[in-house]
């Protein structure tokens, strides 16, 4: 995968590429700095720490000196017609340099219009229009913040008439362009998948894997539309489900091995509930990299 030379690829404490991590939950907080080592590292969403100081930042801080962290946006508003929020960027860039980061990801999606945040990740049309704007909002985040981001395939619930590319050719266009990496949401592609009626397999083998710098897996709401059919809601509420599972095993033997994280944001459980999730991600990311030195030592 090409970076480029004025990026730096993470921060000073790295991520392996063999590594699980979680959420970083405040309700976790005694077991994690009290119990033994369960997670590789942890993840944040950057809108929660955009504030000065507080309890917030002070269990940061901590978690920080032991762990390597990675930091995910929601609010960027990326796959935007507007302008990208100057405010909103800098308060980005001021928490990049402050906790520096092993990595840094935000979503193909859009949540801003005409200066009001919808409280929904928006999917876009995949067209050389929509992606010209991508590219040049990707470009910017970079810049600023002086380092490569992930960009996320996001969970959809509609689709563009006006698209005139698929997703994984959107994605792959948009990391060639601008030098950015890519986030694979494997629970998103299933969710996908089964809103739009596509093959998630086939989905998965399309992907550019090659630019892949981490996984999520996470759990999904089941519902019906008003026609009756599946509905699926990238809920983040449950564990993640064996179908899911199979797909990231699928995107593991391309072979892509990149830290992979496990997203669980709503009905929280124990500490030892999510660290066992944490520990299968693991522990397939190990037999992957295990078949592949035997391969390649045979």
């Amino acid at each position: 995968m090409g970076i480029h030379p004025k990026f730096r690829l993470c921060g000073p404490r790295a991520i392996g590429a063999v590594a699980a991590g979680a959420g970083l939950k405040h309700e976790h907080a005694a077991d994690i700095v009290s119990g033994a080592r369960r997670v590789d590292f942890f993840e944040i969403h950057a809108e929660n720490y955009m504030g000065a100081g507080g309890p917030p930042h002070h269990l940061l801080s901590r978690i920080r000196a032991d762990y390597p962290l990675s930091i995910h946006g929601v609010g960027l508003s990326i796959g935007g017609t507007a302008p990208l929020d100057r405010d909103h960027l800098r308060r980005l860039k001021r928490l990049v340099d402050g906790y520096r980061p092993a990595l840094f990801s935000e979503h193909l999606a859009w949540s801003t219009h005409e200066g009001v945040f919808l409280n929904d990740l928006l999917p876009l049309p995949y067209n050389e229009i929509s992606l010209a704007h991508v590219c040049a909002h990707v470009d910017e985040v970079q810049d600023t913040i002086g380092m490569r981001m992930l960009l996320e395939n996001p969970s959809t619930y509609v689709a563009f008439g006006a698209s005139t590319m698929s997703e994984t050719e959107f994605l792959l266009a948009v990391a060639q362009r601008t030098g950015c990496g890519l986030l694979l949401d494997v629970n998103n592609v299933h969710v996908s998948a089964v809103n739009h009626g596509f093959d998630a397999a086939a989905y998965i083998d399309a992907f550019p894997i090659e630019y892949v710098g981490e996984y999520h897996l996470a759990g999904f709401a089941e519902d019906c539309d008003s026609a009756g059919a599946p509905l699926l809601i990238d809920d983040h509420g449950k564990p993640v489900s064996e179908t899911v599972w199979e797909l990231y095993r699928q995107a593991l033997a391309r072979p892509c091995l990149a830290p992979t994280l496990v997203e669980w944001d709503n009905h929280v459980p124990a500490f030892a509930v999510l660290a066992a999730e944490v520990e299968r991600a693991r522990t397939e990311l190990k037999a992957h990299a295990g078949r592949r030195a035997a391969m390649a030592a045979a």
